[in-house]
């Protein structure tokens, strides 16, 4: 639809997606080169979603730094940081106000290291994140790539790699925006063939951790700076999310400039994209697919049976982050429900690339809308009449509007507990979603009954 604004956007902001990757390496402390407002907005996000405390800090933009330019504010905010933190990384991330004012952060860096020459000071990475031109997702893979390529450089990562070549039994994984279960689950899967990953980023401890007895102000967890160095010497890395473009992609970067054998593939959810996932491993380890996931995938295909009664023919609209939205709606058209409506905030090109072939199995009847704003989603979906939607919280007065549920997925989720360990990827992720919607849809017909079975 042809808007001259977005009233309520179905993505989130850039600068939110690289905060997580900087969460998600050992001793980092994230700090957005902006105004505070913008660190205020993303702790309030991640802590409603995580549960958990989280520290971003910010370079603190005023009125005369908006005209002036941030150098002397970030300066200021690095050496406030490593004083009152002393963190390992320091990762940066820009601010749509630092981009549109032209500030050459990369100099700024640059000047401020060079004023503090061999003094020790942490590693600092920098993201350009400017939301107008991304989504959180973008925000995303632009850190992961700036941490790959950090590390990549180092001249001591060069000098273990021609020394010790490369490690057979390691890869590299980039998992994408996807939940701290998700990645403790990939973890274990990838360790059951063998096979000792390195996650960039691993948040499934700093997001998702323990009590404490007292304030950790750097949780314990995350990619340590030993594992990344390594990322030179792995073999292969597995990339999930088909929506990235070369020039965005780590695992890309790594095959070009390092040599590692790329393996990108969709988020697994569904049993095809996961069957993917599963032959993946099978190249890289060498080794059987271990028995207990073949029973994962054999309980999840009788399930698909035993369920089909409940599901064929049923309606749904989709909505969230691109990759996410495009494995979902395979996994739905598997299971023979109908994704009416597949929509996200993003840019789409791969989004409409991915999702026209199902369209043209459903004879079109699966509609496709980038850069989507939520009013627009609303029109299409009260004209396509779904018997549920699938996504995020932010889904959720649309689903009280239409009167039909919602069943949360990806992020962010507010309004339930338990964010951090909603399963979503391979066999028992799906298994655990595809029980939710089956349970969904038969409790609203059961509510909606006069007669009220207690048998369904």
């Amino acid at each position: 639809m042809n808007t001259t604004a977005t009233k309520n956007p179905c993505k989130l902001c850039a600068p939110l997606g690289a905060s997580l990757v900087f969460k998600g390496i050992r001793g980092a402390i994230p700090v957005l080169h902006g105004s505070q407002g913008c660190a205020t907005y993303i702790r309030g996000y991640f802590i409603s979603h995580f549960r958990e405390p989280v520290d971003i800090a910010s370079s603190n933009f005023v009125e005369t730094t908006s005209i002036f330019g941030g150098e002397k504010n970030l300066c200021e905010a690095l050496e406030n940081i490593n004083r009152q933190y002393n963190p390992e990384v320091i990762g940066v991330a820009t601010t749509c106000l630092s981009e549109t004012i032209g500030d050459n952060v990369p100099l700024f860096l640059n000047n401020f290291l060079k004023k503090k020459g061999s003094e020790p000071f942490p590693d600092i990475i920098f993201a350009s994140t400017p939301s107008y031109s991304g989504s959180h997702i973008d925000g995303f893979h632009a850190a992961v790539k700036a941490v790959v390529e950090y590390y990549s450089h180092f001249r001591e990562t060069a000098d273990l790699l021609s020394a010790r070549g490369r490690e057979g039994n390691s890869v590299a994984v980039l998992p994408n925006f996807v939940s701290p279960e998700d990645i403790r689950h990939l973890k274990e899967i990838i360790l059951d063939f063998g096979v000792n990953p390195v996650f960039v980023p691993d948040y499934s401890q700093t997001l998702d951790g323990v009590s404490w007895n007292k304030y950790e102000k750097i949780p314990e967890g995350g990619t340590s700076k030993e594992e990344l160095l390594s990322l030179r010497k792995v073999s292969s890395v597995i990339e999930l999310g088909n929506s990235l473009n070369e020039k965005d992609s780590a695992g890309k970067f790594l095959e070009s400039e390092v040599g590692t054998k790329r393996h990108g593939l969709g988020l697994p959810i569904g049993i095809d994209l996961t069957d993917d996932f599963f032959n993946s491993l099978k190249i890289i380890s060498g080794r059987k697919i271990p028995d207990k996931y073949i029973a994962q995938r054999g309980r999840l295909v009788d399930a698909y049976c035993d369920a089909h009664k409940y599901l064929f023919g049923k309606k749904a609209v989709v909505f969230g982050d691109e990759d996410m939205v495009v494995s979902i709606a395979r996994f739905l058209c598997e299971t023979g429900i109908i994704p009416v409506l597949c929509a996200s905030g993003a840019q789409g090109s791969e989004l409409k690339k991915a999702l026209q072939q199902l369209s043209m199995e459903y004879k079109n009847k699966i509609v496709i809308r980038t850069k989507a704003d939520f009013v627009d989603i609303e029109e299409e979906a009260v004209a396509l009449k779904p018997d549920f939607l699938i996504g995020n919280s932010k889904g959720y007065t649309l689903s009280r509007k239409m009167g039909v549920p919602l069943i949360r997925v990806g992020f962010p989720v507010h309004d339930r507990f338990g964010a951090s360990r909603i399963s979503h990827l391979c066999y028992k992720g799906t298994q655990e979603l595809f029980d939710r919607i089956v349970n969904t849809i038969i409790a609203k017909k059961q509510s909606e009954s006069a007669a009220g079975y207690t048998y369904m």
